[in-house]
């Protein structure tokens, strides 16, 4: 079943609405952020890779005002608690855990010289959290972009997206590369975002084809990227780097890692591996979307998946599940290319799909995921959308 995204001016009037409940007052700041889904570039952010994500239209909302104190006030649908916050205190690690992303976000205002006063705010999110699609990145974009309202100020988009990073690194723990704050941040409608991570530049691609279509498809099986899988990876990966003496990955060929494959030794082998071929798959997926050939597109996103769960190991069976249900469906069924999406160990995967095919496509999915597992997931359909920005200014 593919479900319909929930529409923006719906979650924005759903989040203005209780935080007229919960604060007793009238929001006068509406920022909003998306989530991200990855089509092909994974675990090579952070390697000077390129990456190739979008903004899907799927978004945390924020809405608030000042109140006159130099308190933060902050309230989410998780739960009923208020979190308050002192800011006339530069901004620590604390509880609740979730506040961490705003904390972060904060301290980097406060680092930037801003005296940010006190303010109310209630959020509200249609990002599956634990999905693979940064809803982390949303939360830290938007507030951001909060505060820009708040302080009646414009951060430049790449400073914005690099202070959000920051927070993620420093108050969620997560050493993240830089693909999910700039894809939540530089997002634009009908465009996916080929992001060359050496350089820090973000190429706007065209995806105005409306005869395709990505199915996003949330396994329902959640990943903690805090926990050490993910900067273990990433360890491996500097690692490998430093055995083959180079500067960049950039500089690697798969020659080389060969002609050092002992050296290297397990798994920091196949670790470097997959850096090296997935930097490669990027650039050429960029090029056949760039020409619609998708019978070379097709097998890069194969191959990507397969060098996520052989390789880098951050698959799992539920996600090698859904992958091998699309690749049944195959080209006469409509699916173009199948791979998972996002850090790993659970989440989502991506199926570029054609339009006219993608509800029976994302049926399929379903009923053979369910029937395998037990478990519904969650899919759904989505262009590239619009990155952060307020609302009604």
């Amino acid at each position: 079943m593919l479900q319909l995204n929930p529409d923006l001016t719906d979650l924005v009037s759903d989040a203005a609405a209780t935080f007229m409940d919960r604060f007793h007052g009238i929001a006068t700041i509406t920022a909003a952020a998306p989530g991200r889904v990855n089509l092909i570039g994974e675990h090579i952010d952070y390697c000077d890779g390129f990456v190739m994500p979008f903004a899907i239209d799927r978004y945390v909302v924020i809405v608030g005002c000042a109140n006159g104190t130099t308190q933060a006030r902050i309230s989410s649908e998780v739960s009923d608690e208020i979190v308050v916050l002192d800011l006339t205190l530069p901004q620590e690690v604390g509880e609740p855990k979730w506040a961490n992303y705003l904390r972060g976000v904060i301290r980097g205002f406060q680092d930037r010289g801003h005296n940010i006063p006190g303010f109310d705010a209630f959020i509200l999110s249609s990002v599956p959290g634990g999905a693979g699609l940064s809803s982390s990145a949303a939360l830290e974009s938007a507030t951001a972009t909060f505060l820009e309202g708040l302080l009646d100020t414009v951060l430049d988009t790449r400073e914005k997206a690099l202070l959000c990073q920051k927070a993620e690194h420093e108050f969620a723990n997560c050493p993240c590369g830089i693909m999910d704050q700039f894809a939540s941040c530089f997002g634009k409608p009908n465009r996916l975002i080929l992001i060359d991570c050496q350089t820090g530049e973000p190429e706007l691609i065209p995806f105005e084809n409306p005869d395709l279509t990505v199915l996003i498809s949330n396994t329902m099986v959640h990943h903690e990227l805090s926990d050490g899988g993910y900067a273990a990876r990433r360890k491996h990966t500097e690692d490998g780097l430093a055995i083959l003496g180079k500067a960049s990955w950039r500089d690697v060929s798969s020659a080389d890692v060969q002609a050092h494959w002992e050296k290297l030794g397990d798994p920091i082998n196949r670790r470097s591996r997959h850096v090296v071929g997935e930097i490669s798959r990027t650039i050429a997926a960029a090029a056949a979307l760039a020409r619609n050939d998708f019978e070379t597109l097709g097998p890069l996103m194969a191959a990507s998946h397969d060098s996520l769960r052989d390789d880098f190991e951050v698959s799992c069976k539920e996600l090698d599940l859904m992958v091998e249900i699309a690749r049944k469906i195959g080209r006469s069924g409509g699916v173009i290319g199948a791979r998972m999406t996002g850090g790993g160990f659970g989440g989502s995967t991506v199926t570029l799909c054609e339009s006219r095919k993608a509800s029976a496509i994302a049926t399929t999915l379903a009923s053979e995921y369910e029937k395998a597992t037990g478990i519904t997931p969650q899919i759904f359909a989505s262009r590239p959308s619009q990155g952060a920005h307020l609302i009604g200014k």
